[in-house]
Protein backbone atom coordinates (compact mmCIF):
# COMPACT_ATOMS: atom_id res chain seq x y z
CA UNK A 1 0.00 0.00 0.00
CA UNK A 2 1.42 3.37 -1.01
CA UNK A 3 1.57 6.13 1.56
CA UNK A 4 -1.25 8.68 1.66
CA UNK A 5 -0.14 12.18 0.54
CA UNK A 6 -2.10 14.07 3.20
CA UNK A 7 -1.23 17.77 3.12
CA UNK A 8 1.70 17.28 0.70
CA UNK A 9 1.86 19.81 -2.13
CA UNK A 10 5.28 18.91 -3.57
CA UNK A 11 5.25 16.63 -6.62
CA UNK A 12 8.92 15.83 -6.06
CA UNK A 13 8.27 14.59 -2.53
CA UNK A 14 5.25 12.54 -3.61
CA UNK A 15 7.12 10.80 -6.45
CA UNK A 16 10.47 10.29 -4.73
CA UNK A 17 9.00 9.22 -1.38
CA UNK A 18 6.56 6.73 -2.91
CA UNK A 19 3.24 8.37 -2.05
CA UNK A 20 0.08 7.51 -3.96
CA UNK A 21 -0.52 10.07 -6.68
CA UNK A 22 -3.56 10.84 -8.83
CA UNK A 23 -2.06 11.87 -12.16
CA UNK A 24 -3.24 15.34 -13.19
CA UNK A 25 -0.40 15.94 -15.65
CA UNK A 26 -2.66 15.78 -18.70
CA UNK A 27 -4.19 19.08 -17.60
CA UNK A 28 -0.72 20.65 -17.76
CA UNK A 29 -0.52 19.70 -21.43
CA UNK A 30 -4.05 20.85 -22.21
CA UNK A 31 -3.65 24.26 -20.59
CA UNK A 32 -0.35 24.85 -22.34
CA UNK A 33 -1.77 23.95 -25.74
CA UNK A 34 -5.04 25.85 -25.43
CA UNK A 35 -3.94 29.27 -24.15
CA UNK A 36 -1.63 31.42 -22.10
CA UNK A 37 -3.35 33.23 -19.20
CA UNK A 38 -5.60 31.30 -16.81
CA UNK A 39 -7.57 31.72 -13.62
CA UNK A 40 -8.86 28.85 -11.44
CA UNK A 41 -10.97 29.03 -8.30
CA UNK A 42 -11.37 26.04 -5.98
CA UNK A 43 -12.09 25.68 -2.25
CA UNK A 44 -9.26 25.23 0.23
CA UNK A 45 -7.63 21.81 0.61
CA UNK A 46 -8.48 20.76 -2.94
CA UNK A 47 -4.96 20.30 -4.33
CA UNK A 48 -4.46 23.68 -6.01
CA UNK A 49 -0.94 24.04 -4.61
CA UNK A 50 0.03 20.55 -5.77
CA UNK A 51 -1.19 21.31 -9.28
CA UNK A 52 0.76 24.59 -9.30
CA UNK A 53 3.84 22.64 -8.27
CA UNK A 54 3.21 20.09 -11.02
CA UNK A 55 3.14 22.92 -13.56
CA UNK A 56 6.37 24.30 -12.11
CA UNK A 57 8.18 20.97 -12.38
CA UNK A 58 6.97 20.46 -15.96
CA UNK A 59 7.99 23.92 -17.22
CA UNK A 60 11.35 23.64 -15.49
CA UNK A 61 11.89 20.43 -17.44
CA UNK A 62 12.23 17.96 -14.57
CA UNK A 63 11.50 14.95 -16.78
CA UNK A 64 12.48 12.32 -14.23
CA UNK A 65 9.54 13.13 -11.97
CA UNK A 66 7.09 12.38 -14.79
CA UNK A 67 8.53 9.01 -15.86
CA UNK A 68 5.32 7.16 -14.93
CA UNK A 69 2.90 9.99 -15.65
CA UNK A 70 0.87 10.84 -18.76
CA UNK A 71 2.87 13.98 -19.52
CA UNK A 72 6.16 12.10 -19.93
CA UNK A 73 5.50 11.30 -23.61
CA UNK A 74 3.61 14.52 -24.39
CA UNK A 75 6.01 17.33 -23.44
CA UNK A 76 9.12 19.01 -24.80
CA UNK A 77 11.64 18.24 -22.07
CA UNK A 78 14.48 20.00 -23.84
CA UNK A 79 13.15 23.41 -22.81
CA UNK A 80 13.76 24.62 -19.26
CA UNK A 81 11.64 27.72 -18.68
CA UNK A 82 12.28 30.23 -15.88
CA UNK A 83 9.40 29.97 -13.39
CA UNK A 84 8.33 32.71 -10.97
CA UNK A 85 6.34 31.05 -8.20
CA UNK A 86 4.33 33.34 -5.90
CA UNK A 87 2.28 31.94 -3.01
CA UNK A 88 0.41 33.76 -0.26
CA UNK A 89 -0.59 30.50 1.46
CA UNK A 90 1.62 30.87 4.51
CA UNK A 91 0.84 33.05 7.50
CA UNK A 92 -1.67 35.85 7.94
CA UNK A 93 -1.19 39.35 6.51
CA UNK A 94 -2.85 42.10 8.55
CA UNK A 95 -1.94 45.32 6.76
CA UNK A 96 -0.82 46.84 3.48
CA UNK A 97 2.65 47.31 4.92
CA UNK A 98 2.90 43.62 5.82
CA UNK A 99 1.66 42.70 2.34
CA UNK A 100 4.22 44.87 0.56
CA UNK A 101 7.04 43.41 2.64
CA UNK A 102 5.81 39.86 1.97
CA UNK A 103 5.73 40.57 -1.76
CA UNK A 104 9.30 41.90 -1.69
CA UNK A 105 10.45 38.80 0.20
CA UNK A 106 8.73 36.49 -2.31
CA UNK A 107 10.19 38.32 -5.30
CA UNK A 108 13.67 38.26 -3.72
CA UNK A 109 13.39 34.49 -3.19
CA UNK A 110 12.52 34.05 -6.87
CA UNK A 111 15.36 36.38 -7.87
CA UNK A 112 17.80 34.25 -5.88
CA UNK A 113 16.44 30.93 -7.17
CA UNK A 114 16.66 32.12 -10.76
CA UNK A 115 20.18 33.45 -10.31
CA UNK A 116 19.49 36.96 -11.60
CA UNK A 117 19.87 40.48 -10.24
CA UNK A 118 17.19 43.20 -10.10
CA UNK A 119 17.94 46.87 -9.45
CA UNK A 120 14.69 48.25 -7.97
CA UNK A 121 13.52 46.07 -5.04
CA UNK A 122 11.63 48.92 -3.31
CA UNK A 123 9.26 49.57 -6.21
CA UNK A 124 7.03 46.48 -6.32
CA UNK A 125 5.68 46.86 -9.89
CA UNK A 126 9.14 47.75 -11.13
CA UNK A 127 10.71 44.85 -9.21
CA UNK A 128 8.22 42.31 -10.55
CA UNK A 129 8.50 43.60 -14.12
CA UNK A 130 12.30 43.53 -13.99
CA UNK A 131 12.21 40.00 -12.56
CA UNK A 132 10.09 38.82 -15.49
CA UNK A 133 12.26 40.53 -18.12
CA UNK A 134 15.60 39.49 -16.65
CA UNK A 135 14.47 35.90 -16.26
CA UNK A 136 13.45 35.69 -19.91
CA UNK A 137 16.70 37.32 -20.99
CA UNK A 138 18.95 34.98 -18.98
CA UNK A 139 17.22 31.73 -19.94
CA UNK A 140 16.44 32.69 -23.53
CA UNK A 141 12.86 31.56 -22.98
CA UNK A 142 9.83 33.52 -21.89
CA UNK A 143 8.93 33.39 -18.19
CA UNK A 144 6.24 31.25 -16.57
CA UNK A 145 4.27 32.88 -13.73
CA UNK A 146 2.41 30.74 -11.19
CA UNK A 147 0.47 32.51 -8.42
CA UNK A 148 -1.08 30.38 -5.68
CA UNK A 149 -3.59 31.60 -3.07
CA UNK A 150 -3.72 34.95 -4.90
CA UNK A 151 -6.67 36.10 -2.75
CA UNK A 152 -5.67 34.91 0.73
CA UNK A 153 -4.41 38.32 1.96
CA UNK A 154 -7.85 39.75 1.16
CA UNK A 155 -9.74 36.85 2.77
CA UNK A 156 -7.56 37.17 5.88
CA UNK A 157 -9.07 40.65 6.31
CA UNK A 158 -12.54 40.15 4.86
CA UNK A 159 -14.27 41.00 8.14
CA UNK A 160 -12.68 44.48 7.99
CA UNK A 161 -13.72 45.94 4.58
CA UNK A 162 -11.50 49.01 4.77
CA UNK A 163 -8.39 46.99 5.51
CA UNK A 164 -9.37 44.37 2.92
CA UNK A 165 -9.63 47.14 0.33
CA UNK A 166 -6.15 48.41 1.22
CA UNK A 167 -4.74 44.90 0.81
CA UNK A 168 -6.66 44.48 -2.44
CA UNK A 169 -5.01 47.62 -3.83
CA UNK A 170 -1.61 46.22 -2.88
CA UNK A 171 -2.30 43.00 -4.77
CA UNK A 172 -3.64 44.97 -7.70
CA UNK A 173 -0.33 46.84 -7.74
CA UNK A 174 1.40 43.47 -8.20
CA UNK A 175 -0.94 41.73 -10.62
CA UNK A 176 -1.21 44.71 -12.97
CA UNK A 177 2.39 44.05 -14.03
CA UNK A 178 1.45 40.81 -15.80
CA UNK A 179 -0.45 42.47 -18.65
CA UNK A 180 2.37 44.93 -19.40
CA UNK A 181 4.92 42.08 -19.45
CA UNK A 182 3.11 40.03 -22.07
CA UNK A 183 6.06 39.90 -24.48
CA UNK A 184 8.20 38.15 -21.84
CA UNK A 185 5.58 35.74 -20.49
CA UNK A 186 5.15 32.17 -21.74
CA UNK A 187 2.32 31.04 -19.43
CA UNK A 188 0.49 32.31 -16.32
CA UNK A 189 -1.97 30.77 -13.87
CA UNK A 190 -3.57 32.36 -10.82
CA UNK A 191 -5.41 30.16 -8.31
CA UNK A 192 -7.39 30.94 -5.20
CA UNK A 193 -10.56 30.26 -3.26
CA UNK A 194 -12.60 33.26 -4.33
CA UNK A 195 -13.13 35.20 -7.51
CA UNK A 196 -12.94 38.97 -7.31
CA UNK A 197 -14.06 40.96 -10.30
CA UNK A 198 -11.54 41.93 -12.95
CA UNK A 199 -12.42 45.57 -12.38
CA UNK A 200 -11.52 45.50 -8.68
CA UNK A 201 -8.39 43.36 -8.70
CA UNK A 202 -7.22 42.65 -12.24
CA UNK A 203 -7.56 46.08 -13.77
CA UNK A 204 -5.97 45.83 -17.20
CA UNK A 205 -5.51 42.07 -16.90
CA UNK A 206 -8.70 41.33 -18.82
CA UNK A 207 -7.24 38.47 -20.82
CA UNK A 208 -7.41 35.86 -18.05
CA UNK A 209 -9.32 32.76 -19.15
CA UNK A 210 -11.45 31.63 -16.21
CA UNK A 211 -11.57 27.80 -16.29
CA UNK A 212 -13.40 27.47 -12.95
CA UNK A 213 -16.70 26.38 -14.52
CA UNK A 214 -15.41 24.78 -17.71
CA UNK A 215 -16.55 21.12 -17.68
CA UNK A 216 -13.32 19.78 -19.20
CA UNK A 217 -11.41 21.11 -16.17
CA UNK A 218 -13.90 20.03 -13.51
CA UNK A 219 -11.51 17.36 -12.19
CA UNK A 220 -8.32 19.41 -12.45
CA UNK A 221 -8.30 19.43 -8.63
CA UNK A 222 -9.93 16.82 -6.43
CA UNK A 223 -10.41 13.12 -7.19
CA UNK A 224 -13.04 11.78 -9.56
CA UNK A 225 -14.56 8.50 -8.45
CA UNK A 226 -12.72 6.43 -11.09
CA UNK A 227 -9.44 8.04 -10.00
CA UNK A 228 -10.19 7.44 -6.34
CA UNK A 229 -11.20 3.77 -6.73
CA UNK A 230 -8.24 2.98 -8.98
CA UNK A 231 -5.41 4.71 -7.12
CA UNK A 232 -6.62 3.92 -3.61
CA UNK A 233 -8.12 0.46 -4.21
CA UNK A 234 -5.93 -1.03 -1.46
CA UNK A 235 -7.59 1.26 1.07
CA UNK A 236 -11.15 0.55 0.00
CA UNK A 237 -11.25 -3.10 1.08
CA UNK A 238 -14.80 -3.98 2.10
CA UNK A 239 -15.77 -0.37 2.80
CA UNK A 240 -19.14 0.84 1.52
CA UNK A 241 -18.58 2.96 -1.58
CA UNK A 242 -22.13 4.27 -1.24
CA UNK A 243 -21.41 5.60 2.25
CA UNK A 244 -18.06 7.07 1.15
CA UNK A 245 -19.78 8.77 -1.78
CA UNK A 246 -22.52 10.19 0.46
CA UNK A 247 -19.98 11.61 2.92
CA UNK A 248 -17.23 12.97 0.70
CA UNK A 249 -18.18 13.05 -3.00
CA UNK A 250 -20.38 15.59 -4.74
CA UNK A 251 -18.33 18.71 -5.51
CA UNK A 252 -19.24 19.78 -9.05
CA UNK A 253 -18.20 22.53 -11.42
CA UNK A 254 -20.40 21.65 -14.43
CA UNK A 255 -18.51 18.42 -15.10
CA UNK A 256 -17.43 15.34 -13.16
CA UNK A 257 -18.20 15.21 -9.47
CA UNK A 258 -15.09 14.98 -7.33
CA UNK A 259 -14.00 14.12 -3.82
CA UNK A 260 -12.16 16.55 -1.58
CA UNK A 261 -8.66 15.00 -1.38
CA UNK A 262 -8.06 16.08 2.21
CA UNK A 263 -11.23 14.46 3.51
CA UNK A 264 -11.06 11.20 1.57
CA UNK A 265 -7.36 10.69 2.36
CA UNK A 266 -8.01 11.21 6.07
CA UNK A 267 -10.91 8.79 5.89
CA UNK A 268 -8.61 6.17 4.36
CA UNK A 269 -6.13 6.86 7.15
CA UNK A 270 -8.60 6.38 10.00
CA UNK A 271 -11.49 4.40 8.52
CA UNK A 272 -13.84 6.74 10.38
CA UNK A 273 -16.42 9.11 8.90
CA UNK A 274 -15.61 12.53 10.31
CA UNK A 275 -15.64 16.18 9.29
CA UNK A 276 -11.98 16.41 8.28
CA UNK A 277 -12.17 19.25 5.77
CA UNK A 278 -14.45 21.43 7.86
CA UNK A 279 -12.21 21.11 10.91
CA UNK A 280 -9.28 22.72 9.06
CA UNK A 281 -10.94 26.12 8.94
CA UNK A 282 -13.62 28.02 10.83
CA UNK A 283 -15.96 30.04 8.59
CA UNK A 284 -16.61 32.73 11.20
CA UNK A 285 -17.08 35.51 8.65
CA UNK A 286 -19.55 33.36 6.72
CA UNK A 287 -21.61 32.74 9.85
CA UNK A 288 -21.49 36.45 10.69
CA UNK A 289 -22.83 37.22 7.22
CA UNK A 290 -25.66 34.68 7.52
CA UNK A 291 -26.58 36.16 10.88
CA UNK A 292 -26.47 39.71 9.57
CA UNK A 293 -28.75 38.82 6.66
CA UNK A 294 -31.05 36.77 8.91
CA UNK A 295 -30.65 33.91 6.49
CA UNK A 296 -33.22 31.12 6.59
CA UNK A 297 -30.82 28.24 7.19
CA UNK A 298 -32.94 25.41 5.70
CA UNK A 299 -33.06 27.52 2.52
CA UNK A 300 -29.35 26.85 1.96
CA UNK A 301 -30.29 23.39 0.64
CA UNK A 302 -31.52 24.50 -2.78
CA UNK A 303 -30.49 28.04 -3.72
CA UNK A 304 -31.27 29.49 -7.13
CA UNK A 305 -28.43 31.77 -8.20
CA UNK A 306 -27.49 33.58 -11.38
CA UNK A 307 -24.12 33.33 -13.05
CA UNK A 308 -23.26 36.85 -11.94
CA UNK A 309 -24.22 36.11 -8.33
CA UNK A 310 -21.83 33.20 -7.91
CA UNK A 311 -19.25 34.52 -10.38
CA UNK A 312 -17.47 37.19 -8.33
CA UNK A 313 -17.81 39.44 -5.31
CA UNK A 314 -16.38 42.61 -3.85
CA UNK A 315 -14.99 43.15 -0.38
CA UNK A 316 -17.59 45.81 0.35
CA UNK A 317 -20.56 43.90 -1.08
CA UNK A 318 -20.67 40.15 -0.52
CA UNK A 319 -23.75 38.01 -1.02
CA UNK A 320 -24.07 34.88 1.16
CA UNK A 321 -24.78 32.71 -1.88
CA UNK A 322 -21.56 33.79 -3.56
CA UNK A 323 -19.46 33.18 -0.46
CA UNK A 324 -21.10 29.80 0.24
CA UNK A 325 -20.36 28.62 -3.29
CA UNK A 326 -16.84 29.92 -3.68
CA UNK A 327 -15.67 28.63 -0.31
CA UNK A 328 -16.99 25.13 -1.05
CA UNK A 329 -20.00 24.89 1.25
CA UNK A 330 -22.33 24.74 -1.75
CA UNK A 331 -21.84 23.19 -5.16
CA UNK A 332 -23.69 23.22 -8.47
CA UNK A 333 -26.54 20.71 -8.71
CA UNK A 334 -28.19 21.93 -11.89
CA UNK A 335 -27.63 24.47 -14.68
CA UNK A 336 -30.41 26.17 -16.64
CA UNK A 337 -30.42 28.73 -19.44
CA UNK A 338 -33.25 31.28 -19.26
CA UNK A 339 -33.60 34.05 -21.86
CA UNK A 340 -29.89 34.29 -22.47
CA UNK A 341 -28.91 34.07 -18.81
CA UNK A 342 -27.55 31.12 -16.86
CA UNK A 343 -29.03 30.12 -13.52
CA UNK A 344 -27.71 27.50 -11.14
CA UNK A 345 -29.29 25.40 -8.43
CA UNK A 346 -26.85 25.15 -5.54
CA UNK A 347 -26.84 22.59 -2.76
CA UNK A 348 -24.60 20.90 -0.22
CA UNK A 349 -22.04 18.65 -1.92
CA UNK A 350 -22.15 15.93 0.71
CA UNK A 351 -22.96 14.91 4.26
CA UNK A 352 -19.65 16.15 5.68
CA UNK A 353 -20.32 19.74 4.66
CA UNK A 354 -24.04 19.69 5.45
CA UNK A 355 -23.65 18.24 8.93
CA UNK A 356 -20.56 20.32 9.77
CA UNK A 357 -21.93 23.67 8.67
CA UNK A 358 -25.22 23.00 10.46
CA UNK A 359 -23.39 22.10 13.65
CA UNK A 360 -21.28 25.26 13.44
CA UNK A 361 -24.34 27.44 12.87
CA UNK A 362 -26.02 25.66 15.76
CA UNK A 363 -23.12 26.64 18.00
CA UNK A 364 -23.87 30.26 17.11
CA UNK A 365 -27.55 29.75 17.94
CA UNK A 366 -26.72 28.06 21.25
CA UNK A 367 -26.07 30.06 24.36
CA UNK A 368 -24.76 26.91 26.09
CA UNK A 369 -22.39 24.67 24.12
CA UNK A 370 -22.51 21.83 26.66
CA UNK A 371 -26.30 21.80 26.51
CA UNK A 372 -26.15 21.69 22.71
CA UNK A 373 -24.27 18.40 22.83
CA UNK A 374 -26.70 16.91 25.35
CA UNK A 375 -29.70 18.01 23.30
CA UNK A 376 -28.25 16.42 20.16
CA UNK A 377 -27.87 13.08 21.93
CA UNK A 378 -31.42 13.24 23.30
CA UNK A 379 -32.83 14.05 19.85
CA UNK A 380 -31.05 11.08 18.33
CA UNK A 381 -32.42 8.82 21.06
CA UNK A 382 -35.94 10.16 20.50
CA UNK A 383 -35.79 9.21 16.82
CA UNK A 384 -34.32 5.81 17.64
CA UNK A 385 -37.14 5.18 20.12
CA UNK A 386 -39.81 6.55 17.73
CA UNK A 387 -40.94 8.98 20.40
CA UNK A 388 -42.21 12.35 19.05
CA UNK A 389 -43.37 13.35 22.55
CA UNK A 390 -39.74 13.29 23.61
CA UNK A 391 -38.93 15.73 20.79
CA UNK A 392 -41.59 18.07 22.13
CA UNK A 393 -40.11 17.92 25.65
CA UNK A 394 -36.57 18.40 24.38
CA UNK A 395 -37.27 21.49 22.27
CA UNK A 396 -39.60 23.12 24.79
CA UNK A 397 -36.95 22.72 27.47
CA UNK A 398 -34.33 24.02 25.04
CA UNK A 399 -36.17 27.25 24.23
CA UNK A 400 -37.20 27.72 27.89
CA UNK A 401 -33.58 27.49 29.01
CA UNK A 402 -32.41 30.40 26.85
CA UNK A 403 -32.01 33.52 29.03
CA UNK A 404 -33.92 36.65 28.01
CA UNK A 405 -30.63 38.53 27.97
CA UNK A 406 -29.41 36.24 25.17
CA UNK A 407 -32.39 37.21 23.04
CA UNK A 408 -31.69 40.88 23.71
CA UNK A 409 -28.07 40.59 22.58
CA UNK A 410 -28.61 38.12 19.73
CA UNK A 411 -30.85 39.29 16.87
CA UNK A 412 -31.13 35.85 15.30
CA UNK A 413 -34.37 35.12 17.13
CA UNK A 414 -36.12 38.16 15.69
CA UNK A 415 -36.82 36.63 12.30
CA UNK A 416 -39.53 34.04 11.77
CA UNK A 417 -37.24 31.42 10.26
CA UNK A 418 -35.21 31.18 13.45
CA UNK A 419 -37.29 28.47 15.14
CA UNK A 420 -37.44 26.19 12.11
CA UNK A 421 -33.73 26.80 11.56
CA UNK A 422 -32.95 25.53 15.07
CA UNK A 423 -34.84 22.29 14.36
CA UNK A 424 -33.13 21.95 11.00
CA UNK A 425 -29.61 22.49 12.37
CA UNK A 426 -30.07 20.02 15.21
CA UNK A 427 -31.33 17.36 12.81
CA UNK A 428 -28.75 17.86 10.05
CA UNK A 429 -25.85 18.20 12.49
CA UNK A 430 -26.64 14.60 13.52
CA UNK A 431 -26.23 13.47 9.91
CA UNK A 432 -29.93 12.68 9.50
CA UNK A 433 -31.54 12.71 6.06
CA UNK A 434 -33.29 16.09 6.26
CA UNK A 435 -35.11 17.74 3.36
CA UNK A 436 -36.44 21.29 3.86
CA UNK A 437 -39.28 22.52 1.66
CA UNK A 438 -39.86 18.99 0.37
CA UNK A 439 -41.93 19.26 -2.81
CA UNK A 440 -45.12 17.25 -3.27
CA UNK A 441 -47.96 17.47 -5.79
CA UNK A 442 -49.98 19.28 -3.10
CA UNK A 443 -47.40 21.87 -2.09
CA UNK A 444 -44.17 22.16 -0.11
CA UNK A 445 -43.61 20.41 3.20
CA UNK A 446 -41.63 22.57 5.62
CA UNK A 447 -39.31 19.71 6.52
CA UNK A 448 -39.03 15.94 6.32
CA UNK A 449 -36.67 13.64 8.20
CA UNK A 450 -36.27 10.17 6.73
CA UNK A 451 -34.67 7.34 8.70
CA UNK A 452 -32.99 4.29 7.27
CA UNK A 453 -35.63 1.94 8.65
CA UNK A 454 -38.39 3.22 6.30
CA UNK A 455 -39.73 5.86 8.63
CA UNK A 456 -40.40 9.49 7.80
CA UNK A 457 -41.25 12.46 10.01
CA UNK A 458 -43.16 15.29 8.33
CA UNK A 459 -42.86 18.69 10.05
CA UNK A 460 -44.93 21.82 9.55
CA UNK A 461 -43.98 25.00 11.43
CA UNK A 462 -46.01 28.09 12.26
CA UNK A 463 -45.24 31.31 14.13
CA UNK A 464 -48.69 32.26 15.42
CA UNK A 465 -48.23 36.03 15.59
CA UNK A 466 -47.07 36.07 11.95
CA UNK A 467 -48.80 33.21 10.17
CA UNK A 468 -52.51 34.12 9.94
CA UNK A 469 -53.45 30.91 8.12
CA UNK A 470 -56.46 29.40 9.95
CA UNK A 471 -56.09 25.98 11.50
CA UNK A 472 -53.21 24.27 13.23
CA UNK A 473 -49.93 23.19 11.69
CA UNK A 474 -50.95 19.54 11.99
CA UNK A 475 -54.28 20.23 10.30
CA UNK A 476 -52.41 21.75 7.37
CA UNK A 477 -50.36 18.57 6.91
CA UNK A 478 -53.60 16.55 6.81
CA UNK A 479 -55.49 18.94 4.52
CA UNK A 480 -52.70 19.14 1.95
CA UNK A 481 -52.07 15.40 1.88
CA UNK A 482 -48.36 15.73 2.52
CA UNK A 483 -48.16 12.08 3.61
CA UNK A 484 -49.32 10.75 0.23
CA UNK A 485 -45.83 11.05 -1.23
CA UNK A 486 -44.48 8.51 1.27
CA UNK A 487 -47.28 5.92 1.52
CA UNK A 488 -45.67 3.49 -0.91
CA UNK A 489 -42.12 3.77 0.41
CA UNK A 490 -42.38 4.16 4.20
CA UNK A 491 -43.80 1.77 6.77
CA UNK A 492 -44.36 4.47 9.38
CA UNK A 493 -45.23 8.11 8.74
CA UNK A 494 -45.26 10.65 11.57
CA UNK A 495 -47.08 13.96 11.09
CA UNK A 496 -45.83 16.68 13.44
CA UNK A 497 -47.20 20.21 13.68
CA UNK A 498 -45.13 22.70 15.66
CA UNK A 499 -46.37 26.20 16.53
CA UNK A 500 -44.33 28.97 18.14
CA UNK A 501 -45.22 32.16 19.91
CA UNK A 502 -42.55 34.79 19.35
CA UNK A 503 -43.60 36.74 22.46
CA UNK A 504 -43.23 33.68 24.69
CA UNK A 505 -40.23 32.55 22.61
CA UNK A 506 -41.28 28.95 22.79
CA UNK A 507 -43.42 26.17 21.38
CA UNK A 508 -47.06 26.65 22.33
CA UNK A 509 -48.51 23.69 20.41
CA UNK A 510 -46.85 20.43 19.41
CA UNK A 511 -49.24 17.89 17.90
CA UNK A 512 -48.48 14.64 16.13
CA UNK A 513 -50.03 11.49 14.81
CA UNK A 514 -48.70 8.29 13.32
CA UNK A 515 -49.92 6.78 10.06
CA UNK A 516 -49.46 3.08 9.38
CA UNK A 517 -49.09 2.06 5.76
CA UNK A 518 -49.28 -1.21 3.86
CA UNK A 519 -45.65 -0.88 2.75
Amino acid sequence: MKKLPIGISSLKEIIEEGYAYVDKSRFVHDLDKMGKYYFLSRPRRFGKSLFIDTLKEAFEGNKKLFSNLWLHDHWDWEKHYPVIHISFGGGVIRSREELDQRIRDILYTNETNLGITCRQPNDIPGYFGELIRNSAKKYGLRTVILIDEYDKPILDNISDPSRAQEVREGLKNLYSVVKDSDADIRFALLTGVSKFSKVSLFSGLNNLTDITLEPEYSAICGYSEPEMTQIFSDYLGNKSLEDIRRWYNGYAWLGQKVYNPFSILNYFRTGTFRNYWFETGTPSFLIDLLEKRRYYIPGIEHIQASESLIGAFEVDFIEPESLLFQTGYLTIEHEQRVAGKTFYTLGYPNMEVKASLSDYILSRYSHDKAMKEKVQLKIYQAFQEKNPDALKTIFQALFSSIPHDWYRKNKLSEYEGYYASVFYCYFTALGLNVTPEDTTSHGRIDMTVQLDDNKVYIFEFKVVDIDKTPGTALAQIRQKGYADKFRESCADIYLIGVEFDRTQRNIIRFEWEQLKTTF
